[in-house]
């Protein structure tokens, strides 16, 4: 990825959330712990939050407001050293039946291994969207943004500012697509039985606490009762819903086919073994 591609990228995202009157408010403000209240430290008068795991429980927070659309975003710097069977977890979630999920999951590695970062997308009850890609920088070293866009038109996954996913509305031709509002949520937890070398590779108890760190609370969202229509959350009056969000643009579209070509390590689109027909949702 050329610099001078991620600073173009960067200065339109950026200047966006100028515009639209980003603030830094405090957890508290949008969001409230679920779980493992014991193993969640607030740090900086709660602009960051830590959340830790051992072998007694793991940890998590969500929004307190459920939403129809939006541009969500995280900044989190992942657990270091040997963090193999441990998954880290920003994604929305509808909490229905046949519910509406959008996933960003970290597999942590043995150490000095790099990072696995899947994606998948529910819609209507409907997942086993995998894809994966290795990150290509350290991301334990430092703070990065991860995004999800979601309006009527396509959801897209970043990663700063680069995109590295994107799943169209194709409910023309039967594919479903999210409709229920979600909430934001935020999780440390074991995934021994499945995160690493497909579940070989186990959680090492005496490197815990693991612990994963997040900041930026503000939400761009649109709010939603989980049981209402959400479609007066793709008004126009949203600046995530104007037209220049219903595609990527040139240079993202660049930046996207970069990361496919690569950083991408799996995509169930070209599973045979599971979907010997190609999804209707996947390019053809």
């Amino acid at each position: 990825m050329s610099p001078s591609l991620l600073c173009f990228l960067a200065f339109c995202l950026v200047g966006e959330a100028v515009a639209a009157g980003t603030t830094d408010p405090s957890f508290d403000t949008n969001y409230e712990i679920t779980w493992g209240n014991d193993h969640v430290q607030s740090i900086n008068q709660g602009r960051e939050i830590q959340l830790s795991m051992d072998k007694s429980s793991g940890s998590g927070f969500q929004s307190k407001l459920s939403y129809g659309s939006g541009f969500f975003s995280l900044s989190i710097k992942l657990p270091g050293k040997d963090s193999a069977g441990v998954v880290t977890a920003f994604y929305l979630n509808s909490h229905t039946n046949n519910h509406d999920e959008l996933d960003f999951e970290f597999l942590g590695n043995k150490q000095g291994k790099p990072y696995t970062l899947q994606t998948n997308v529910f819609a209507n009850g409907v997942g086993d969207r995998e894809q994966r890609i290795r990150l290509w920088f350290d991301p334990t070293a430092d703070f990065h943004n991860y995004k999800i866009l979601w309006n009527q038109h396509q959801i897209v996954f970043f990663v700063d500012t680069v995109p590295i996913r994107v799943y169209k509305n194709k409910t023309n031709i039967g594919v479903n697509y999210p409709t229920h509002a979600m909430q934001i949520e935020a999780t440390l937890w074991d995934g021994s039985n499945w995160a690493t070398d497909g579940g070989q590779t186990k959680a090492d108890w005496s490197q815990a606490p693991f612990k994963a760190n997040f900041q930026g609370f503000n939400i761009n969202g649109c709010p939603s009762s989980q049981n209402s229509n959400t479609q007066p959350c793709y008004s126009s009056r949203y600046w995530w819903n104007s037209d220049k969000y219903w595609q990527l643009n040139s240079n993202q579209e660049r930046a996207y086919e970069g990361v496919k070509r690569k950083y991408m390590t799996y995509d169930y689109c070209s599973d045979r073994s599971r979907y010997p027909s190609r999804p209707q949702e996947c390019p053809q």
